[in-house]
C-alpha cells in the first residue's frame, strides 16, 4: 500500500467510526464503555488529591521520609 492509500483508509476509518458514535448517540443506543466514563472523585473528600486532608497527609509522610526539610 502506497502511502496515499494508508491515509485514505484511516481518513475513512475515522468517518465511519465517528459517524457511528453520533447515530448511536441520537438513537440512545448505549454503548459499551462509552469514551469517557463519569468520575467517583468528590474534591473535598478525604483521599481525593485536592482536599486538605489529602494534602496533610502527603506532606507529613513526605516530612518524616525526608523529601522535605520540615
Amino acid at each position: 500500500m502506497t502511502l496515499f492509500r494508508r491515509v485514505r483508509v484511516l481518513l475513512i476509518a475515522a468517518a465511519v467510526g465517528i459517524s457511528a458514535l453520533e447515530v448511536a448517540e441520537k438513537f440512545s443506543i448505549p454503548v459499551s464503555g462509552g469514551i469517557a466514563t463519569p468520575a467517583e472523585a468528590r474534591i473535598g473528600r478525604p483521599l481525593t488529591p485536592v482536599s486538605v486532608a489529602g494534602v496533610a497527609r502527603r506532606t507529613v509522610r513526605r516530612c518524616a521520609v525526608g523529601v522535605y526539610y520540615c
